[in-house]
């Protein structure tokens, strides 16, 4: 919920909301699945009332893990959901 605030509160701010996998199951569907993950949380925001033009989501799957995927401990750390806040560019003017 701070996030959520946080989001209203400042409107010159955009989210990129990133998932990710440990490396169990198959390249393809830990892609899948990261994405599934990183669109939920999307839905979230959306359901919340934030414009979606301030949010995006993508998945990287197995590819950037934090810990070890030899330990359970490791893999755990590894299924997790990322937020960066982005700075809104400013919109152009049009020249004429």
């Amino acid at each position: 919920e701070l996030i959520l605030e946080y989001i209203n509160e400042n409107p010159g701010k955009n989210l990129q909301i990133i998932g990710h996998t440990d490396d169990v199951g198959s390249t393809a569907s830990n892609q899948k699945l990261s994405e599934n993950r990183a669109k939920s949380v999307y839905k979230y925001f959306i359901q919340n009332q934030i414009n979606k033009n301030r949010i995006s989501y993508i998945g990287k799957g197995e590819s950037d893990p934090i810990e070890s995927n030899e330990t359970g401990t490791g893999r755990k750390a590894n299924r997790r959901v990322e937020l960066k806040l982005i700075e809104s560019k400013p919109k152009q003017k049009a020249e004429n």
